[in-house]
């Protein structure tokens, strides 16, 4: 495992590459013993770091929870991030390409928790019994570390590649709606690049909820009341550009656009 001191260092050249738009060296390039243990202590640096500086999180983001985004990054192992309340955007949004070291757009539903959601064995069922409603979602992807030859280390290290999201208006109960068979179908300037269904997430999206308050037990944390849960792609990352126009249509669960400035 990395010492303390390789650990801060690491979260303070992601926390610059953040400031400055930058992408650094893989850290497993560099550091080829690199344990998963290590990447959520340099994110969790990062993370308090960002906290210390009046950042306030409002939730978190499971990434990695679909064979479609598993065989996009060659990485097989769900992994999780933080959300800070300064990345959420509403659907109509304009977003600022100069926010971000790259930008690739993903297709989620994210969840409002009604009730605490504690592990670490907790199931599908007791997840739809702590959420309040699903709302469709966009993930903004934005990598701080070289794409090419990624590992998990370096992925979770950079906040699992979060960097924004944009929520729809549509909200449903568990109890409304099937969310397995959420659509998700997702332009770039009109024309259509990806489909999916939400059951490609854990054949479930609210699976992905269960598996992190499982993966928080095992840290003496638990899920808050409130917490917005990013719950995965069900589609490939899709590349945006400045002048981007991006819609995504959820079928009964309304569309989702914002343009990329």
């Amino acid at each position: 495992m990395l010492d303390d001191a390789t650990i801060a260092a690491i979260a303070g050249e992601l926390a610059e590459a953040d400031r400055t738009h930058a992408v650094i060296p893989r850290i497993t390039a560099r550091h080829p013993d690199a344990t998963i243990e290590d990447s959520y202590a340099i994110q969790g640096v990062w993370r308090d770091q960002n906290i210390a500086a009046g950042r306030r999180l409002v939730g978190r983001k499971i990434g990695l929870t679909s064979k479609a985004m598993q065989e996009a990054t060659g990485i097989s192992e769900p992994d999780y991030g933080v959300m800070f309340d300064d990345t959420v955007y509403r659907s109509g949004a304009e977003i600022p390409v100069s926010n971000f070291s790259n930008v690739r757009v993903e297709v989620e539903l994210a969840f409002v928790l009604k009730h605490p959601l504690e592990g670490p064995e907790c199931t599908l069922d007791d997840a739809l019994a702590a959420i309040d409603y699903a709302v469709p979602a966009l993930e903004v992807l934005n990598s701080h570390i070289e794409l090419e030859g990624r590992t998990i280390v370096d992925t979770i290290s950079d906040n699992a590649a979060y960097g924004a999201m944009v929520l729809g208006d549509v909200h449903k109960r568990p109890d409304e709606i099937d969310l397995r068979w959420v659509p998700g179908l997702l332009y770039r300037n009109g024309e259509i690049t990806e489909t999916g269904v939400a059951a490609g997430v854990l054949d479930h999206p609210a699976r992905g909820v269960a598996w992190l308050a499982n993966k928080f037990a095992h840290h003496g944390a638990r899920l808050e009341a409130g917490e917005i849960i990013l719950a995965g792609s069900f589609t490939r990352p899709m590349w945006v550009s400045r002048g981007d126009d991006v819609l995504c249509d959820y079928g009964p669960m309304g569309r989702i656009t914002c343009r990329f400035v």
